[in-house]
């Protein structure tokens, strides 16, 4: 399955984006925007903004969005140190 977005002309034009980076920049913010409502994981959000992990972390720090880390992965994080020699 695939979602198609489209825009008509008038809101186009209207978005305050040069027309070469008004697909990336949308894929961006909404990615942005679903990691922040925890619709999306981290992983998912910064593949659906074409970023590796640091990218996306760094953006979602300039954006002032928290990382959203919960219990089980600390859990995670905790056992990976547990069992490092």
């Amino acid at each position: 399955m695939s979602i198609r977005l489209e825009l008509d002309n008038d809101l186009q034009d209207a978005l305050r984006i040069p027309p070469e980076e008004q697909e990336s920049r949308l894929r961006r913010e909404l990615s942005l925007r679903l990691y922040e409502k925890g619709l999306l994981s981290l992983g998912k959000a910064r593949h659906m903004a074409g970023m590796d992990k640091w990218e996306f972390l760094l953006l979602l720090s300039r954006e002032g969005i928290p990382r959203q880390y919960d219990t089980k992965e600390l859990d995670r994080d905790l056992s990976t140190l547990d069992s490092l020699p």
